[in-house]
């Protein structure tokens, strides 16, 4: 089941269309896309009924084209985790040692964009990171390996936009400011659920320059904490609620790591693309 929050709306996102939940369930469920993970088990049971019955299908909009806004499948979550120095290659080309336990900063909310949306760049050195991003379904506290897939709701395409100069500025890394400036987390297209996936730990990962280069490529197996780790390692000492983002960490390939190094600029276009997810697209304009 794909999940869009298309026009600012609740929408499930079927191959030739997509169906307005707040209309299709007649109010039961509302248009914010936020409120799904009020009583995630509840939607994903309508959803699913209704899928499977054909009254979807029966009830659908034309495909979103020009014109529509793909906003962030979760665009106000109560908690943005973000994982630095995840994946073995992206460690060796920044030049540090394997981690022994996850490297976590936040992401604020405010930097949330979607699918398509423009990212004003500011003065400074602006870098990629495609991500695998995990969203919460369900609440835990102190999970274990063996339970913690059963609290996601789904998976989604991010990007983490970092600008590198005031990442570095200080005496210690200014990790979350520098990844939060308006549009530094581009989420999307759609929150996609684990029924979708064989093997939801093992997913080719990559971004590129649309027309240009290729940026990034690996999977997702390569990750030094997984998925359930990760679940484990953050949920032993915050609850993770409803609706929170894990960013989960970026392979090599990052533009401040090349020689010569590589940042983005106005006019280009990244698009990140996760095997099963979608494909995100978010053009780069000038201030």
């Amino acid at each position: 089941m794909r999940v869009a929050n298309i026009n600012g709306r609740l929408a499930l996102r079927r191959p030739h269309g997509h169906l307005d939940v707040a209309e299709a369930s007649g109010g039961r469920f509302g248009p914010d896309p936020q409120q799904a993970f009020a009583d995630w088990d509840a939607f994903t049971r309508w959803a699913h009924d209704h899928i499977r019955d054909g009254r979807a299908d029966a009830a659908l909009t034309p495909v979103p084209g020009d014109g529509t806004v793909w906003g962030p499948p979760v665009p106000r979550p109560a908690q943005v985790f973000a994982v630095g120095l995840n994946y073995r290659d992206h460690v060796v080309e920044s030049g540090l040692t394997i981690p022994e336990e996850p490297a976590v900063f936040t992401k604020f909310p405010t930097s949330l964009t979607g699918h398509e949306q423009p990212v004003t760049l500011p003065e400074g050195l602006v870098d990629w990171e495609v991500e695998l991003v995990v969203v919460i379904g369900r609440r835990c506290h102190r999970a274990t390996r063996a339970t913690a897939w059963s609290h996601v709701a789904g998976l989604t395409v991010g990007q983490d936009l970092s600008e590198r100069r005031l990442q570095l500025t200080g005496p210690a890394p200014q990790f979350s400011l520098a990844k939060s400036y308006p549009g530094f987390g581009p989420t999307g297209p759609e929150l996609v659920t684990l029924d979708e996936f064989a093997d939801p730990d093992d997913l080719e990962i990559g971004c590129a320059l649309e027309g240009g280069e290729v940026l990034q490529k690996s999977r997702t197996s390569n990750m030094i904490f997984d998925v359930p780790e990760l679940i484990v390692r953050l949920s032993s000492v915050c609850p993770l609620l409803p609706g929170d983002l894990i960013f989960t960490g970026t392979p090599a390939g990052v533009g401040g790591a090349r020689t010569p190094q590589k940042f983005l600029a106005p006019g280009d276009v990244l698009v990140s693309t996760i095997e099963g997810v979608g494909t995100l697209r978010n053009p780069m304009l000038a201030v």
